[in-house]
């Protein structure tokens, strides 16, 4: 029960009249402390009806005090009353009125001793109860005291470990800065470069100039001016057959002309020294054979003798054979000859061609490996620029990784200092850490409470009017008993899950040994499976054709239908004997009674 309800209550027992209009809960605020709450234990245990003052009693006090007459009080009212005893004693001849009167101040004195001593019994009970929560203080005091030395113990023991990992991690970044750090006056001292950026390109630029130097000389030297044009001049074009039919109008400053016209001269001279030889070995073979026939001519006419006519006629046949081969020979001399002679000519230059275009082959060659070297070696040069600008560019890429790395983690740093100073300014505050009495209640300008209990609160809050660390304690043991169950229903369902993998797992090598039966090769189909698929695609092929059979027979028996009346009456009957029997039998009974009277009348 709350302290409010527990207040509530004891009132009623008291008889107080307006307690059916008291809330408990609104009296909750007044026994937050403990000693509040041990004057409610009290209160509420020794408080009665009998401790309740009548009105005629209150009015009788209000009277007294209305009067100013002095009230005695414990020690003085003792002795009042000793006084009056023995004035009652020596004077027994009072009149009644005096007594009277006495008597009602001794009843008055009577009523304030018995208050006095009411609250003296109060007072020594608030001293007990004060005595006994000073004991209960006193322990709870030793008992934070120790809790409080061991919170103690704990924060130097994490202040100390802070520590460390702090001079732990200066000591690391005056590492990774002296080993970072490089300066032209510590090259001889100091560490090695670390980057390729560190290093001095003196020596490498130096080398470069010294290797293009010499192949600049070298170029120069292989490469000298005029000899593009005498490669370029190893044309096609500048060694081609001369025709000496063809007039040759060239410029007398032009080399290939120079040499077209040098190459007609030879041909020319091979022509005129062919046709002389050829004339004169002619003539030899001319003379030689006639020799030759003279002789053997002679030679027949001593061993035989022939008649003049025979003669004649030999030398006529002889005649007109030799006009024949003078024709041949004029026909050789003027066309065949000369045609031949001037092939043979233009076949004269072939060597001298051929001698050319070696000459040239071999100048474009030697041209073309010195060339092949000059782009080597430049090739060399800037595939050696190339690698290092490319090791440069990856060297920065990686330092402008590192910067953004650097610099997220001076904003993490920053924000988790801010967070930290934001942290101590609110522990610094009096409110959290300075309680002179404890409270209860968490107090509305304790924001740091108000958001750990909406942090442990969630989303179910409650509209609350007070919030108390006794509400935080309940929050976080609940939270506490929720993630304890998460917990066990995360064991649980891994268990599962590790249970359904299992059974996978011997689903798939059961899978794997119908598929493979135990070989290398997967077997895309299975015998049974395939005799059944086979039985099932015969099945349905008879299924369709009994269906096929069964539309034919519909279409028959719609076309009978159509042309038969009977076939349409027993179709009729036969839908309402399966549908409305009660319609058939209708319909049967007034067919044999119109039967019946077709009948009777036939009979008359």
């Amino acid at each position: 029960m709350n302290s409010g309800n527990q207040f509530v209550e004891t009132l009623k027992k008291v008889g107080y009249p307006k307690t059916a209009q008291l809330n408990g809960e609104d009296f909750d605020w007044l026994f937050e402390t403990v000693e509040d709450k041990s004057f409610l234990e009290w209160f509420c245990g020794n408080v009665n009806e009998q401790h309740v003052l009548t009105e005629k009693e209150l009015q009788a006090f209000d009277a007294l005090l209305k009067s100013g007459k002095p009230i005695l009080e414990e020690e003085a009212l003792d002795e009042v009353l000793k006084t009056c005893k023995t004035f009652d004693s020596k004077s027994s001849s009072m009149d009644e009125g005096e007594l009277q009167k006495l008597e009602e101040e001794f009843q008055a004195l009577q009523k304030i001793k018995n208050l006095k001593i009411h609250r003296r019994n109060k007072l020594q009970m608030m001293t007990s109860t004060n005595s006994h929560m000073s004991l209960k203080l006193n322990d709870k005091a030793e008992a934070a005291a120790k809790i409080l030395k061991e919170g103690q113990g704990i924060f130097t023991a994490i202040n100390t470990k802070i520590n460390n990992e702090l001079h732990s991690l200066t000591e690391g970044v005056k590492k990774l800065t002296f080993f970072f750090t490089f300066s032209d006056s510590e090259q001889g001292l100091g560490p090695h470069p670390v980057f390729l950026s560190q290093l001095a390109l003196d020596k490498y630029l130096c080398q470069e100039e010294k290797s293009t130097a010499a192949l600049t000389s070298y170029t120069k030297k292989q490469f000298f001016q005029g000899i593009s044009e005498l490669v370029e001049s190893s044309n096609e074009e500048n060694f081609q057959l001369v025709d000496i039919s063809k007039p040759l109008i060239c410029d007398e400053n032009n080399e290939v002309c120079k040499e077209r016209l040098e190459m007609a001269r030879l041909q020319m001279a091979y022509i005129c020294a062919q046709h002389q030889l050829i004339q004169r070995k002619a003539k030899d073979l001319s003379i030689s054979s006639a020799v030759q026939w003279a002789e053997n001519n002679l030679q027949s006419l001593k061993n035989k003798t022939f008649g003049k006519e025979h003669l004649e006629a030999r030398i006529s046949s002889l005649n007109s054979e030799i006009s024949k081969i003078k024709k041949q020979l004029t026909q050789i001399n003027n066309e065949i000859l000369p045609s031949l002679v001037k092939e043979n000519a233009q076949l004269l230059n072939m060597p001298v061609v051929k001698g050319d275009f070696d000459l040239q082959i071999a100048r474009q060659d030697y041209y073309t490996s010195r060339q092949d070297q000059v782009c080597n070696q430049l090739l060399k040069q800037k595939a050696s620029f190339e690698f290092l600008q490319l090791a440069y560019e990856i060297e920065l890429r990686k330092h402008r990784d590192i910067h953004r790395q650097l610099e997220n983690i001076i904003q993490d740093l920053k924000q988790s200092s801010k967070g930290l100073e934001q942290r101590l300014e609110m522990m610094s505050d009096p409110l959290i850490s300075q309680h002179a009495v404890p409270r209860n209640t968490i107090n509305s300008r304790d924001a740091a409470s108000h958001r750990l209990y909406q942090l442990l609160e969630g989303e179910n809050q409650k509209q609350q009017l007070f919030r108390t660390h006794e509400g935080i304690e309940q929050v976080a043991q609940k939270l506490k008993q929720d993630i304890t169950s998460v917990q066990d229903q995360l064991a649980v369902s891994s268990q599962e899950q590790f249970l359904f993998l299992s059974k996978l797992d011997s689903d798939l090598d059961a899978l794997c040994d119908s598929l493979y039966c135990g070989g290398n090769k997967i077997l895309l189909s299975n015998q049974e499976l395939t005799e059944q698929l086979y039985q099932l695609e015969v099945n349905l092929n008879k299924l369709n054709q009994l269906i096929m059979d069964l539309l034919a027979d519909v279409k028959a028996k719609r076309k009978v239908l159509e042309t038969n009346t009977l076939h349409q009456m027993e179709r009729k009957l036969y839908v309402y004997f399966f549908k409305d029997e009660d319609y058939l039998k209708d319909i049967v009974e007034k067919l044999e009674h119109q039967s019946q009277a077709q009948t009777i009348g036939l009979e008359d």
